[in-house]
């Protein structure tokens, strides 16, 4: 039987770190929205097409199409640095002032934009099933200013992209760009220039390809929605998401698509019954599209529509600015009502020692404090069962030929001296939840992302590397060095190993003592972070049990 309680415990520890390949998608009905949007009677329309409140001024019923060239616009903010282009009216480049893609000095910002497709724009706005004269990238706009540099301090500045239409549906996009906040604001006016009445929806979608060599663990990237209130989230990876495609209806808040630590976002103006749609595609596209509920444009009529987008970290205090209640984009799945009290504390924690390897040892006391009772009783029903080990020999002797009697025979001896045979396992079972949740938040908070330690830990969200070795290490991810902490954690759980009451079973004793070795392999290419925690969780334990075994019995 502790045969099987052992091999049980190592497979289930196993499948917990697998378990986000296999969390299954619900496919729903498609979208079928009916629901009518206000409209307005059309008027004369200025250059910049939006007054400073917010609102559309009206727009010419004859417009005269020009001569438009494909051009690049820039747009740089004290917090990015945008590349729009008229073709399309989309983003060709977003990057991140504040954070760049490695420690190194002269590492590049970090951009959110990796379409590999050309086909494909990570921003587009399409009015009916056919996008006629609206976000067709072969459609180029004309714009309203050349490029636009915000400094900090200053008002918010606008750019409109400009599709007239003379026979058909005419459209103004226009961005609104602050200096301080990474949202923008987009408006979008549409008039009917034609002699017929024109029905269709507002298609608002955002496409992004997997950056290079991201394996999709147990982090979460791909597309979301807040949808009646309720988050949905679908990884790239679901088979769902590569065929079909996912189409789902109701309330919706926002769409996204989300990175480890980034996220792009589109927030409808109006809370109303709208539909989505999410689909990876053969080229490795990730598509999120919000669907509007059906507009009816007679001739000569006009309808304004307001969206908010958040292109940026995905940082709780910044997205709760947001409203739209976007900080509910910050998950931890199954273990979010761990993760998210440990984020917490580790984020308090650090507001005082300013350094957030030093918050994980003071969160893993913490911890340990916490489940002191249990660990101490534990260890103690570990003491027991070392007393009774030569009972066990010669039971396990006696019965050598009879499995279920030598079965019964050890219950006996274990309700006799009062011992619990899985008391030993107890103290991991405990760290397991808390050991997802802290792999949650270091691989998903931005608070933590690069956040350095001490000497060769410069990074807590990566795996702990000293030197750089310029080939590869079997088992090792790159960068390819010495993984000193993750050997001393192996190190320490073997002196703890060592410090148990090994099983009556020689071969079990065996796979037990194989543990720390699995162990070391599995951490390796784990965040040093999480390997620090895991590390001073073991050296507490051999302390505990080092007094508990040095006390009179």
């Amino acid at each position: 039987m502790e045969k099987r309680l052992v091999l049980a415990f190592t497979l289930s520890f196993l499948v917990l770190l697998l378990w986000s390949y296999f969390t299954g998608t619900k496919r729903e009905q498609a979208p079928t929205v009916n629901e009518g949007i206000k409209q307005e009677s059309p008027a004369v329309v200025s250059d910049s097409g939006i007054t400073q409140d917010g609102n559309l001024q009206p727009q010419d019923q004859n417009p005269v199409i020009p001569q438009v060239r494909e051009a690049e616009i820039k747009v740089d903010t004290p917090l990015y640095q945008a590349v729009f282009t008229n073709k399309g009216a989309t983003l060709k480049s977003f990057k991140l002032k504040k954070y760049q893609t490695t420690k190194e000095p002269d590492a590049p910002l970090v951009e959110l934009i990796n379409i590999a497709d050309n086909s494909a724009d990570f921003l587009s706005v399409n009015f009916g099933d056919s996008g006629a004269a609206t976000g067709r990238n072969a459609v180029l706009y004309s714009v309203s200013q050349d490029s636009i540099n915000i400094t900090e301090g200053a008002s918010p500045q606008d750019l409109t992209f400009t599709y007239p239409a003379a026979n058909g549906v005419s459209i103004n996009q226009t961005f609104r760009f602050y200096p301080d906040k990474y949202t923008i604001d987009l408006f979008i006016n549409l008039t009917n220039n034609s002699s017929a009445p024109v029905n269709g929806e507002i298609r608002t979608s955002l496409k992004n390809t997997l950056p290079e060599g991201k394996k999709g663990f147990t982090l979460f990237t791909g597309v979301s929605l807040l949808l009646n209130n309720k988050l949905e989230q679908f990884k790239y990876t679901k088979k769902v998401m590569k065929k079909e495609g996912i189409s789902l209806t109701g309330q919706i808040g926002w769409i996204a698509y989300e990175s480890d630590y980034f996220i792009s976002s589109i927030m409808p103006e109006d809370l109303k019954e709208g539909g989505f749609y999410g689909q990876t595609t053969s080229s490795g596209v990730i598509s999120a599209t919000y669907i509007s509920p059906t507009i009816s444009l007679s001739p000569s009529v006009r309808t304004d529509s307001r969206f908010t987008l958040y292109f940026g970290p995905r940082e709780q205090d910044s997205l709760k600015v947001v409203g739209k209640k976007l900080e509910k984009a910050i998950n931890f799945g199954w273990f979010d009502v761990i993760a998210k009290p440990m984020r917490y504390l580790l984020i308090f924690f650090n507001k005082y020692v300013h350094n957030y390897g030093v918050a994980i040892i003071i969160l893993t006391i913490f911890v340990k404090i916490l489940f002191w009772p249990l660990t101490h009783k534990s260890y103690v029903s570990m003491k027991e069962m070392q007393k009774i080990q030569p009972l066990m020999a010669k039971i396990r002797d006696r019965y050598k030929d009879d499995r279920e009697q030598m079965q019964r025979e050890m219950m006996n001896l274990y309700k006799t001296y009062k011992v619990n045979p899985m008391g030993g396992c107890l103290p991991m079972l405990i760290q397991i939840p808390v050991f997802f949740a802290l792999y949650k938040i270091l691989g998903s908070s931005i608070e933590l992302r690069q956040a350095p330690f001490m000497l060769w830990i410069t990074d807590l969200s990566a795996p702990d590397r000293l030197f750089n070795f310029p080939f590869s290490i079997p088992f090792m991810s790159p960068p390819y060095g010495i993984p000193v902490l993750t050997l001393l954690m192996g190190a320490s759980m073997f002196l703890q190993q060592k410090m148990s009451p090994p099983p009556g079973d020689p071969a079990q004793a065996k796979m037990m003592m194989f543990m720390p070795i699995l162990f070391t392999f599995m951490f390796i290419n784990f965040q040093s972070g999480l390997v620090l925690y895991w590390l001073v969780n073991s050296l507490i334990g051999i302390g505990q049990q080092y007094r508990i075994h040095k006390r009179p019995a």
